[in-house]
């Protein structure tokens, strides 16, 4: 098994490309061992130690490092836990899992939401999937968008410009009743 690595937008983060699916749909966000209980393979990478976070896309595995490790000294590790993992035949998260990742809503502004949605869906996350993570919706409220960001775009540097300058301007140009893009934490 030959396990690729490419470097994102946020140095502590790193994406790892086993080469085969990990998640069939959607994703999976653990910020720490303990909300890693339901999948094998993030405990595993915990294990390792000075990992931070762990998020899952559909062919990827981005891993944050603790500030104060060098990635010289943990890489080789999880290369390895992932390795293992992958040769154990384990399930990467046992039972079930949500697809789409956006919170629920309803009400008046349902229209815009799927609007929104489908934007989200169709141009943002596959691009922000490039770069090792995930922006899902979690919410409107009276003009502004609240969105959840993951894996390499939690704490990204860049992550308030590809906010501001990225998906809000596009939001505000297809959906005029947008008016400004937030994020929230989990």
């Amino acid at each position: 098994m030959f396990i690729q690595t490419e470097s994102t937008p946020n140095p502590a983060t790193l994406k790892f490309l086993p080469g085969q699916e990990v998640l069939a749909a959607g994703t999976a966000d653990f910020a720490s061992a303990e909300a890693a209980g339901k999948s094998p393979l993030a405990a595993r990478i915990f294990a390792v130690g000075g990992v931070n976070g762990v998020f899952f896309g559909t062919d990827f595995v981005t891993v944050t490092k603790a500030d104060g490790i060098e990635w010289d000294h943990v890489k080789p590790a999880i290369l390895g836990a992932i390795m293992e993992h992958y040769q154990s035949g384990a399930p990467v998260i046992e039972g079930e899992q949500a697809a789409s990742g956006h919170a629920d809503h309803s009400g008046p502004d349902e229209d815009i939401v799927r609007q929104i949605k489908e934007l989200l869906d169709t141009r943002v996350r596959p691009a922000v999937a490039q770069d090792g993570g995930d922006i899902t919706f979690h919410g409107f409220d009276r003009g502004v968008v609240y969105l959840h960001m993951q894996g390499a775009c939690a704490g990204c540097p860049s992550s308030t410009l590809t906010l501001k300058m990225g998906i809000e301007n596009l939001l505000r140009h297809f959906i005029p009743e947008v008016v400004e893009v937030r994020p929230v934490a989990a």
